[in-house]
Protein backbone atom coordinates (compact mmCIF):
# COMPACT_ATOMS: atom_id res chain seq x y z
CA UNK A 1 0.00 0.00 0.00
CA UNK A 2 1.39 3.61 -0.39
CA UNK A 3 1.47 5.43 2.81
CA UNK A 4 -1.53 7.08 4.35
CA UNK A 5 0.36 10.64 3.16
CA UNK A 6 0.23 9.75 -0.20
CA UNK A 7 -3.54 8.78 0.47
CA UNK A 8 -4.30 11.75 1.53
CA UNK A 9 -2.13 14.00 -1.01
CA UNK A 10 -4.71 12.24 -3.76
CA UNK A 11 -7.92 12.56 -1.05
CA UNK A 12 -7.17 16.44 -1.28
CA UNK A 13 -6.24 16.84 -5.37
CA UNK A 14 -9.86 14.77 -5.79
CA UNK A 15 -11.45 17.57 -3.73
CA UNK A 16 -9.30 20.10 -5.48
CA UNK A 17 -10.50 18.98 -8.86
CA UNK A 18 -13.88 18.95 -8.25
CA UNK A 19 -14.40 22.55 -7.42
CA UNK A 20 -14.69 24.71 -10.24
CA UNK A 21 -13.73 27.97 -8.36
CA UNK A 22 -12.97 27.62 -4.65
CA UNK A 23 -13.14 25.13 -2.09
CA UNK A 24 -14.15 24.72 1.38
CA UNK A 25 -11.17 23.34 3.57
CA UNK A 26 -13.57 21.00 5.26
CA UNK A 27 -14.23 19.75 1.71
CA UNK A 28 -10.25 18.76 1.42
CA UNK A 29 -9.87 17.13 4.37
CA UNK A 30 -12.90 14.79 4.41
CA UNK A 31 -11.67 13.95 0.88
CA UNK A 32 -8.27 13.71 2.42
CA UNK A 33 -9.71 11.46 5.47
CA UNK A 34 -11.89 9.21 3.25
CA UNK A 35 -8.73 8.49 1.29
CA UNK A 36 -6.95 6.94 4.37
CA UNK A 37 -10.07 5.20 5.84
CA UNK A 38 -9.96 2.10 3.79
CA UNK A 39 -7.00 1.55 6.15
CA UNK A 40 -8.82 1.26 9.42
CA UNK A 41 -8.96 -2.45 8.95
CA UNK A 42 -5.33 -2.27 10.21
CA UNK A 43 -6.39 -2.03 12.99
CA UNK A 44 -7.02 -5.53 13.23
CA UNK A 45 -3.92 -6.85 12.05
CA UNK A 46 -3.07 -10.16 13.44
CA UNK A 47 -6.63 -10.30 14.43
CA UNK A 48 -8.22 -11.07 11.46
CA UNK A 49 -5.87 -13.22 8.63
CA UNK A 50 -5.08 -11.16 5.90
CA UNK A 51 -6.95 -12.87 3.46
CA UNK A 52 -9.99 -12.70 5.19
CA UNK A 53 -13.00 -10.65 3.71
CA UNK A 54 -12.50 -8.14 6.71
CA UNK A 55 -8.52 -8.60 6.21
CA UNK A 56 -6.70 -5.93 4.96
CA UNK A 57 -7.25 -4.81 1.37
CA UNK A 58 -10.57 -6.41 2.19
CA UNK A 59 -14.18 -5.28 2.43
CA UNK A 60 -13.11 -1.60 3.63
CA UNK A 61 -11.36 -1.62 0.27
CA UNK A 62 -14.33 -2.45 -1.66
CA UNK A 63 -16.02 -0.05 -4.34
CA UNK A 64 -19.16 -0.45 -1.78
CA UNK A 65 -17.83 0.52 1.09
CA UNK A 66 -16.40 3.33 -0.57
CA UNK A 67 -19.97 4.31 -1.87
CA UNK A 68 -21.31 3.86 1.69
CA UNK A 69 -18.76 6.27 3.20
CA UNK A 70 -19.19 8.81 0.25
CA UNK A 71 -23.40 8.61 1.28
CA UNK A 72 -22.26 8.94 5.26
CA UNK A 73 -20.67 11.32 4.91
CA UNK A 74 -22.76 13.54 2.68
CA UNK A 75 -25.14 13.14 5.39
CA UNK A 76 -23.17 14.32 7.95
CA UNK A 77 -22.47 17.49 5.82
CA UNK A 78 -26.01 18.05 5.31
CA UNK A 79 -26.55 17.40 9.00
CA UNK A 80 -23.99 20.15 10.22
CA UNK A 81 -25.28 22.58 8.02
CA UNK A 82 -22.45 22.47 5.50
CA UNK A 83 -24.22 22.11 2.51
CA UNK A 84 -27.58 21.70 0.89
CA UNK A 85 -29.93 18.95 1.09
CA UNK A 86 -30.06 19.59 -3.44
CA UNK A 87 -26.29 18.88 -3.05
CA UNK A 88 -26.29 15.58 -1.65
CA UNK A 89 -25.84 13.38 -4.76
CA UNK A 90 -22.60 15.33 -6.06
CA UNK A 91 -20.77 15.58 -2.53
CA UNK A 92 -21.59 11.84 -2.29
CA UNK A 93 -20.00 10.83 -5.47
CA UNK A 94 -17.05 13.16 -4.76
CA UNK A 95 -16.47 11.76 -1.29
CA UNK A 96 -17.11 7.94 -2.91
CA UNK A 97 -14.21 8.67 -5.36
CA UNK A 98 -12.27 10.20 -2.49
CA UNK A 99 -12.62 6.55 -0.59
CA UNK A 100 -12.63 4.22 -3.39
CA UNK A 101 -8.79 6.21 -4.85
CA UNK A 102 -7.46 4.36 -2.08
CA UNK A 103 -8.09 0.58 -3.63
CA UNK A 104 -6.84 1.53 -6.67
CA UNK A 105 -3.79 2.87 -5.66
CA UNK A 106 -3.54 0.07 -3.40
CA UNK A 107 -3.87 -2.48 -6.97
CA UNK A 108 -0.69 0.02 -8.49
CA UNK A 109 1.41 -1.50 -5.58
CA UNK A 110 4.06 -4.05 -5.82
CA UNK A 111 3.77 -6.08 -2.54
CA UNK A 112 0.92 -7.85 -0.56
CA UNK A 113 -2.44 -9.06 -1.47
CA UNK A 114 -4.86 -7.68 -4.07
CA UNK A 115 -7.91 -5.12 -3.52
CA UNK A 116 -11.13 -6.88 -3.14
CA UNK A 117 -13.09 -4.28 -5.46
CA UNK A 118 -16.47 -5.80 -5.10
CA UNK A 119 -16.36 -7.39 -1.92
CA UNK A 120 -18.36 -8.62 -0.07
CA UNK A 121 -20.06 -10.04 -3.57
CA UNK A 122 -16.87 -11.37 -4.54
CA UNK A 123 -13.66 -11.81 -2.81
CA UNK A 124 -11.16 -12.34 -5.50
CA UNK A 125 -8.71 -9.49 -5.31
CA UNK A 126 -6.99 -7.29 -8.51
CA UNK A 127 -3.98 -6.02 -9.08
CA UNK A 128 -3.66 -3.76 -11.85
CA UNK A 129 -0.93 -5.28 -14.24
CA UNK A 130 1.68 -2.58 -14.15
CA UNK A 131 2.39 -1.75 -10.41
CA UNK A 132 5.21 0.96 -10.42
CA UNK A 133 3.94 1.78 -6.45
CA UNK A 134 6.32 0.45 -3.84
CA UNK A 135 4.35 -1.42 -1.27
CA UNK A 136 4.63 0.78 2.24
CA UNK A 137 6.41 -0.68 5.38
CA UNK A 138 3.02 -1.42 8.00
CA UNK A 139 4.63 0.88 10.69
CA UNK A 140 6.01 4.34 11.19
CA UNK A 141 9.51 3.27 12.39
CA UNK A 142 9.34 1.20 9.10
CA UNK A 143 9.16 4.27 7.10
CA UNK A 144 12.07 5.42 8.85
CA UNK A 145 14.26 2.78 7.31
CA UNK A 146 16.15 3.17 4.28
CA UNK A 147 13.66 0.92 2.80
CA UNK A 148 10.64 3.62 4.37
CA UNK A 149 12.78 6.51 2.37
CA UNK A 150 12.76 4.84 -1.07
CA UNK A 151 9.06 4.33 -0.35
CA UNK A 152 8.42 8.21 0.21
CA UNK A 153 10.77 8.88 -2.27
CA UNK A 154 8.87 6.84 -5.05
CA UNK A 155 5.59 8.45 -4.02
CA UNK A 156 6.88 12.17 -4.21
CA UNK A 157 7.80 11.23 -7.72
CA UNK A 158 4.69 8.61 -8.61
CA UNK A 159 1.75 10.56 -6.65
CA UNK A 160 2.76 13.91 -4.81
CA UNK A 161 3.86 15.13 -8.59
CA UNK A 162 -0.01 14.71 -9.97
CA UNK A 163 -1.12 16.28 -6.78
CA UNK A 164 1.09 19.51 -6.81
CA UNK A 165 0.25 19.79 -10.77
CA UNK A 166 -3.84 19.67 -9.54
CA UNK A 167 -3.35 22.29 -6.73
CA UNK A 168 -0.92 24.87 -8.90
CA UNK A 169 -3.35 24.98 -11.76
CA UNK A 170 -5.29 28.25 -12.20
CA UNK A 171 -6.44 29.50 -15.24
CA UNK A 172 -5.86 32.67 -15.17
CA UNK A 173 -2.29 32.38 -14.23
CA UNK A 174 0.35 31.67 -17.24
CA UNK A 175 2.88 30.54 -14.25
CA UNK A 176 0.61 28.55 -12.41
CA UNK A 177 -0.04 26.37 -15.70
CA UNK A 178 3.60 25.88 -16.32
CA UNK A 179 4.62 24.74 -13.43
CA UNK A 180 1.52 22.75 -13.33
CA UNK A 181 2.27 21.24 -16.68
CA UNK A 182 5.62 20.70 -15.64
CA UNK A 183 4.47 18.43 -12.27
CA UNK A 184 2.01 16.52 -14.02
CA UNK A 185 4.82 15.67 -16.84
CA UNK A 186 7.50 14.41 -14.15
CA UNK A 187 4.87 12.51 -13.08
CA UNK A 188 4.24 10.50 -16.51
CA UNK A 189 8.20 10.06 -16.67
CA UNK A 190 8.16 8.66 -13.21
CA UNK A 191 5.01 6.33 -14.60
CA UNK A 192 6.85 5.15 -17.19
CA UNK A 193 10.28 5.02 -16.33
Amino acid sequence: MPTIFAHAVIGSAIAKLAARETIHPRTVIACSLLAILPDVDGLFFGRIPYAHLFGHRGLTHSLLFAVIAGLLTALFFIWRGWIQRVEWLVYSLLFARATASHGVLDAFTNGGLGVAFFAPFNPTRYFFPYRPIPVSPMTGAGLLTARGWRVIAGELLLLWTFAAAVWLWKRDSVWRCVWSVIGALIGVWAWLA
